[in-house]
């Protein structure tokens, strides 16, 4: 990251969409973003490098190829640290904030406990991300900017895409770090799977999609699990509606198969797993109607 990478409130968010969309599916990458707010940067207690270890690094180029396959990808230019799209709108630590928060804000929620609420307190590593409080006027202005913008054009995808084709498959993506962190179960071990499907427990997606998801990722040789740790957030379960036919599925990919995650740098390896990804979207674009109502 350079402090020059900048992201204006008046383009929080970017929608890469092919020609015409021809298929029912929709991409979400709300973590990708690395754009840092200069006012952000002279706020926080963290340098340019220890402040990007929430970042899902790359996540947004590793999908990028869907616009071939005619379907739109939705992406966060602000990074997940200054403000997290997967979190409800105020899920807020009252001890970050310099008054008392409205009654309104969900104070107690799990992820406000371990620090990552929709403004985190801690970076992955555990790292107090500020060094003085905040106000909750700033709070305000970051939802409003930033936060309200990626829900309205997730919903608008998310609706036309209904529209056109009866259907919608949204796909959050995201990335994990290849050792689990302080706040994880399991702090400090490396972790041996390389994929993560997330379906709220079979609550946000049909359970073909799910089946069909692990099986392809299986079939590339990869070693994949399902809702642990992660079972998809507040994206996946907010739109996942399979009576709606609004089917929503988490996919986290471990940032060891791309990246060097030390230095932030992209591996070799990763053209691999961007193939593998558009193969996963020819799957995804097969599966019929009649599979998603199962």
């Amino acid at each position: 990251m350079t402090q020059k990478q900048q992201v204006k409130s008046d383009h929080p968010i970017e929608i890469i969409s092919p020609t015409k969309q021809t298929v029912p599916l929709v991409f979400s990458s709300p973590h990708s973003g690395r754009a840092y707010p200069e006012e952000f940067l002279q706020a926080i207690q963290l340098n340019s490098h220890e402040i990007r270890r929430s970042e899902d690094s790359f996540v947004d180029e590793i999908f990028a190829s869907v616009i071939n396959y005619g379907a739109p990808l939705l992406k966060a230019l602000f990074p997940r640290a200054f403000i997290d799209p997967n979190r409800e709108p105020y899920e807020l630590d009252p001890m970050m904030f310099s008054e008392p928060l409205p009654d309104f804000v969900n104070k107690r929620s799990p992820r406000v406990a371990v620090g990552l609420g929709t403004i985190a307190k801690l970076v992955a590593n555990g790292s107090e991300i500020y060094s003085k409080k905040l106000s909750f006027t700033e709070a305000n202005r970051r939802i409003d900017n930033f936060y309200r913008p990626y829900h309205k054009a997730l919903e608008e995808l998310i609706r036309t895409t209904q529209h056109q084709f009866n259907r919608c498959i949204l796909i959050d993506c995201h990335s994990m770090p290849s050792v689990g962190g302080p706040m994880e179960n399991d702090a400090g071990r490396h972790r041996q799977v390389d994929f993560i499907i997330g379906d709220a427990h079979g609550r946000s997606c049909s359970r073909a999609l799910t089946i069909l998801v692990e099986e392809t990722l299986r079939e590339m040789g990869y070693s994949v699990m399902r809702n642990t740790p992660y079972s998809g957030g507040f994206i996946t379960r907010n739109y996942g509606c399979p009576d709606k036919q609004i089917h929503a599925i988490q996919i986290e990919i471990n940032r060891g198969l791309y990246m060097n995650e030390s230095i932030f740098t992209r591996r070799a390896e990763m053209m691999e797993v961007i193939e593998n990804i558009s193969l996963l979207t020819e799957r995804l674009i097969g599966i019929e109607p009649q599979a998603l109502a199962a």
